[in-house]
C-alpha cells in the first residue's frame, strides 16, 4: 500500500453572527493591524463596514480583484500590505477575494516571484515560512472553501495560464462561516458557487487515489448540496440552507486534497481564456465529464447514490446535475459559453498540462482531452 499524508482544516468558527467576533479572532492570533481584502462588489455593500465596526479601529482595505484574479491583484495588494506596516490579513468574500487575501498573505515578504512557488513537488519549501502573515478568512459564497485550502489560484497575464501557489501556511488559522454573509448573494452566483462545491466534491471522491477520510468527507458533501442547493437558489433568505451549502463548501476544499480531476482541468483554461465563471464552467462540463469517466467510477457512484438518495446509480446522478443545471439557468454545453469546435484544438493541450489532470480516475492525454472538450462544446 501507498504511503500517503493526510491533512485536515483549520480552527472553524460556525454559526449565525459570528462575524462579530472578528476582534476576538484577530487577538486569538495576535492580529494587531489587519488588512482587510475584499472585492469591489462587496464593497458596495454594508458586509465589510459592519465588520469594520466589530473591531477596535477601523482597518485599511484592499479591494482591487477580479472574478479570475491575477498575480497583478497580489503584487498590487502586496504594495498596500507593505505601505500599511499590516501584521495580518482578513479575507473577506469569495474565492476570488480568499485567494488574493492568501496570496498577499504569502508574498508580503518574500524575495522571489510568486510564480516561483507554483503548487509542483516541493518548490513551496522555497519560500521563507516565518514571513507569511496570519489569516483570517470569511466566506461570503458557498464554494471554492478557500477559506480551508492551503493553495490559491491565479492568472498569470503573461502566459495566460491559471496557476496554483502552495504553502501550509496560506492555510488561514482562523475561517469564520457565518450565514448571515452570504444572505444577499445573488441567484446565479449562489448556482454558480454551490456548482462549485459539488464539482469539488464529486471530484475528489471519483479521485482513485487513497484517502478515506477525505472520500468520506466528499460523500457527505455531495448530500449536502443535494438536499440544500436548490432550496437556497429558489429562497436567498434561508439561513439554514446557506449554513449548510457554507459546510458542503469547506468539506469539498477540504475533501479535495484527495484530488481533483478533468472538470478543473478543462474549466482552469476556459476560465483563462473565457474569462467564464469557475464554479459555473465547473457546473457546464460535470455531467460530460462524469460520463466520460464512467469505466472507473460506476460501481463507485452505485453507492454515491443509495447515499445520497437518488435513483440509477451513475445514471441518476447525472439526470439530477442536467436537472440541477436547467433550474438554474446554467449554461448546458460550453457553446452557450462561447466556445466554439475548434476550441478543443488549444484548450486540450491547457487541460492535459493542468495539475488537476492527475487526479482524474481515467488517465487522460490530449487526445482524450480533445474527445472530451468536443463533447463539452457540442453538449
Amino acid at each position: 500500500m501507498e504511503n500517503m499524508n493526510w491533512n485536515y482544516p483549520t480552527t472553524v468558527w460556525f454559526g449565525q453572527n459570528r462575524h462579530r467576533e472578528i476582534q476576538n479572532a484577530c487577538d486569538a492570533i495576535n492580529i494587531k493591524n489587519p488588512l482587510i481584502v475584499t472585492d469591489p462588489g462587496l464593497l458596495k455593500t454594508d458586509i465589510i463596514k459592519n465588520l469594520n465596526k466589530n473591531l477596535k479601529s477601523d482597518a485599511n482595505i484592499f479591494s482591487d480583484v477580479q472574478g479570475n484574479p491575477t498575480g497583478s491583484n497580489v503584487i498590487n495588494g502586496v504594495k498596500v500590505s507593505l505601505e500599511g506596516n499590516h501584521d495580518g490579513i482578513i479575507a473577506v468574500g469569495g474565492g476570488s477575494a480568499m485567494d488574493v487575501g492568501k496570496g498577499i498573505s504569502f508574498q508580503a515578504n518574500q524575495t522571489q516571484s510568486l510564480w516561483d512557488f507554483e503548487d509542483i513537488g516541493d518548490l513551496w519549501t522555497k519560500a521563507n515560512s516565518s514571513s507569511i502573515l496570519p489569516i483570517i478568512a470569511l466566506p461570503t459564497t458557498a464554494g471554492t472553501g478557500s477559506e480551508v485550502g492551503r493553495a490559491a489560484v491565479f492568472l498569470n497575464e503573461e502566459t495566460k495560464k491559471k496557476k496554483i501557489i502552495f504553502h501550509p501556511k496560506m492555510l488561514p488559522q482562523i475561517a469564520i462561516l457565518d450565514p448571515m454573509l452570504s444572505l444577499g448573494l445573488p441567484k446565479n452566483f449562489t448556482a454558480g458557487s454551490g456548482l462549485d462545491a459539488l464539482a469539488h466534491c464529486i471530484e475528489a471522491y471519483s479521485s482513485p487515489f487513497y484517502h478515506p477520510m477525505a472520500e468520506g468527507t466528499a460523500l457527505e458533501g455531495i448530500r449536502l448540496v443535494k438536499d440544500n442547493l436548490l432550496k437556497v437558489y429558489e429562497n436567498g433568505e434561508n439561513i439554514e440552507a446557506r449554513a449548510n451549502m457554507l459546510v458542503a463548501s469547506m468539506m469539498g476544499a477540504a475533501a479535495f486534497q484527495k484530488g481533483l480531476g478533468a472538470i478543473h482541468s478543462i474549466t482552469h483554461p476556459v476560465n483563462s481564456l473565457y474569462n467564464s465563471h469557475h464554479g459555473t464552467t465547473n457546473g457546464t462540463v460535470m455531467p460530460f465529464v462524469l460520463d466520460f469517466n464512467r469505466p472507473a467510477i460506476q460501481l463507485k457512484f452505485e453507492r454515491c447514490s443509495k447515499y445520497i438518495n437518488v435513483d440509477g446509480g451513475l445514471d441518476g446522478i447525472i439526470k439530477w446535475i442536467n436537472n440541477l443545471k436547467k433550474e438554474m439557468n446554467i449554461p448546458h454545453s460550453l457553446s452557450d459559453m462561447g466556445v466554439k469546435l475548434g476550441d478543443e484544438e488549444n484548450l486540450s493541450k491547457l487541460a492535459f498540462e493542468d495539475p488537476s489532470t492527475g487526479g482524474n480516475p481515467i488517465q487522460m492525454s490530449v487526445d482524450k482531452f480533445k474527445d472530451l472538450i468536443k463533447i463539452c462544446i457540442v453538449g
